[in-house]
């Protein structure tokens, strides 16, 4: 069975929804939800509200602590480079066909999927 994780946003108890109220009849409270799966946030939060919610409240503070940028960044030829893939059903038995892609130039590399998949892996230069 999958394991219970909290809503991490700081008013989640706050909204009147009938899956947040527990408890027994004369001690009934809001609480923040509690599911197997959050779809927001990189599943942290049960609702885009409660995602809001803490970025409002941390969302500074976060971003001060990771590293505010203090200049624009530039898409350059050499950092453009991309991992893409398509479906090919005519040609390869619908096998995927993996690819770097640079997104000014256009040019395309062939990739294996192991390359693909693995996060690590860089362009060689040519």
């Amino acid at each position: 069975m999958s394991e219970l994780k909290y809503c991490q946003g700081p008013d989640c108890h706050t909204y009147y929804t009938q899956d947040r109220l527990k408890g027994t009849k004369p001690n009934k409270t809001y609480q923040t939800r509690r599911r197997s799966s959050m779809y927001y946030g990189g599943g942290n939060f049960c609702s885009l509200n409660c995602q809001n919610d803490w970025f409002n409240e941390y969302g500074d503070k976060a971003i001060d602590h990771f590293g505010r940028l203090k200049e624009a960044k530039h898409l350059t030829e050499d950092n453009a480079w991309v991992k893409r893939y398509r479906w090919n059903y005519e040609r390869n038995n619908g096998e995927a066909q993996y690819y770097y892609l640079n997104t000014i130039t256009r040019e395309q590399r062939p990739l294996t999927e192991s390359q693909y998949n693995d996060s690590n892996y860089t362009l060689n230069e040519r």
